[in-house]
């Protein structure tokens, strides 16, 4: 009996392998990027082993991002099914090793000796029973690899949740960088559509005297009015973003904002970022979260074929007990008081009408649904690490070009000015030289905001600070 039970026992932890052989999937990408070593000259950091602490040089936003990793309640909830996961994983893998218990028990009783049938003496005896054991209770003999398909499963689910939980991590710090930059580009555009409103009351004011004193016309004054109210149309539309990324940055953060807060920087401040080096898109594979869980997920759904397999097999399980019983409690250990038993049950589908067929059937599709997610995932961020790349080069020319036009604008307006003084040409030219120079301000200001964003998305597209976590 004792060599009985270890030989039982390799035997099931041995067991058989149903499920497919997991290998990597071919990468669905090119191998480098699109004209990514012309956009820059010298090698930058790894956006994988670069923490955002250094990334971001915004005290301000600095302070937010880590309010939000703290507080915000969607990371929390990830941080908790991680827990979930971690203990269903405990749970199914202690599938795979026999439950063992230890009992005792003790009777006593009396039995009545009748001196006639039916009819209770007053004599009697006294029986005593001791008994210890250990008991097996219904450990499944694993032959063909059912319960350890099981706890592979349950344990890619668990690193997957712990990914799942990197990646909304690093998509919280994006979104806070994001709403946070969304609000500075309001601030920016809001002072410069104050000092345009300022600007174009004083000249409804010049035009009001003007047209009080016969030198311009009414249609002069009209346009001036017009001018104002398209600067203060505008002034209330940014105020309304900037409240609505005020609301959002609170949700992010959690509720909470620290007080007082850093002095924040401007975003051309916050345009020269260190430089990333994009690698390889291989490395993706390593430093992407999101492409991580989706592998993990690919690996359980491996698991689970070799479990539906499984089903087409007999299940076996053992239940066994090895103890000591006696009515004497002294010499209650002992061989010659050895009680054993072994309870083996083997279940055999016979006729299931389909169902383990279709199980598989179900099990293989989730596998072809996982490779296709998985590559989805390689190829999403692939695009987003080109697109980034592309926004390197060609935003940076944007704002430079969007400078140039401002200022060449400003000088339109000037002469314009100068021009209508003179008599030279109607208000109608100030008017339009006004209106186009706000609009290319305003615009030059979205896209420099535009080009601060792109920065901060290519960090998180290469999996930026993942290493650090």
């Amino acid at each position: 009996m004792h060599k009985f039970i270890p030989c039982v026992l390799t035997l099931a932890l041995a067991g058989c392998q149903l499920a497919p052989e997991y290998q990597r999937p071919d990468s669905p990408v090119l191998e480098s990027y699109p004209d990514a070593e012309s956009l820059t000259d010298e090698r930058g950091f790894v956006a994988a082993e670069l923490p955002w602490q250094d990334f971001f040089a915004d005290p301000q936003l600095q302070v937010l991002i880590g309010q939000a990793l703290e507080n915000n309640r969607d990371l929390q909830a990830a941080v908790y099914r991680i827990e979930e996961t971690r203990g269903l994983y405990r749970v199914q893998n202690a599938e795979r090793f026999p439950s063992l218990g230890i009992g005792a028990d003790a009777t006593r009783g009396r039995f009545n000796q009748g001196t006639a049938a039916g009819v209770a003496g007053r004599g009697g005896s006294i029986s005593e029973t001791y008994s210890v054991s250990a008991t097996v209770s219904a450990f499944e003999l694993d032959f063909w690899g059912r319960v350890a398909n099981l706890s592979t499963a349950a344990r890619a689910e668990y690193f997957a949740s712990i990914e799942a939980q990197r990646a909304f991590r690093l998509s919280l710090i994006r979104d806070v960088a994001t709403t946070y930059l969304g609000l500075r580009e309001a601030v920016e555009r809001i002072a410069l559509a104050e000092a345009t409103v300022i600007s174009r009351r004083e000249g409804v004011r010049i035009a009001k005297v003007r047209l009080d004193a016969g030198i311009t016309s009414a249609l002069d004054f009209n346009q001036a009015e017009a001018l104002l109210t398209q600067a203060e149309t505008q002034l209330a539309s940014i105020m309304l973003a900037r409240a609505e990324n005020q609301n959002l940055l609170a949700v992010l953060t959690g509720g909470v904002v620290a007080e007082p807060m850093p002095e924040p920087l401007s975003l051309e401040q916050q345009s020269s970022p260190p430089a990333l080096d994009a690698g390889l898109s291989s490395s993706l594979l390593v430093n992407r979260p999101d492409i991580l869980a989706a592998e993990q997920r690919l690996i359980a759904a491996k698991a689970n074929i070799g479990i539906a397999r499984a089903a087409f097999f007999p299940q076996v399980s053992l239940i066994g007990s090895f103890g000591y019983a006696s009515s004497e409690l002294d010499n209650l250990i002992s061989s010659s008081n050895e009680t054993w038993s072994i309870g083996p049950s083997i279940t055999l589908p016979i006729f299931d009408f389909g169902r383990n067929r279709g199980n598989l059937t179900v099990a293989q599709a989730r596998d072809n649904i996982a490779i296709a997610e998985y590559e989805r995932t390689i190829q999403t961020a692939f695009n987003e690490v080109a697109d980034a790349l592309a926004g390197r080069r060609y935003l940076a020319e944007q704002v430079d070009a969007q400078r140039r036009n401002t200022e060449t604008l400003q000088r339109v307006v000037n002469l314009a000015r100068k021009r209508y003084q003179e008599g030279v040409v109607n208000y109608i030219e100030v008017l339009d030289a006004e209106r186009s120079l706000f609009d290319a301000e305003q615009a030059f200001i979205q896209t420099r905001r535009a080009e601060v964003q792109n920065l901060v998305d290519l960090y998180v597209a290469l999996g930026g600070g993942t290493l650090e976590q």
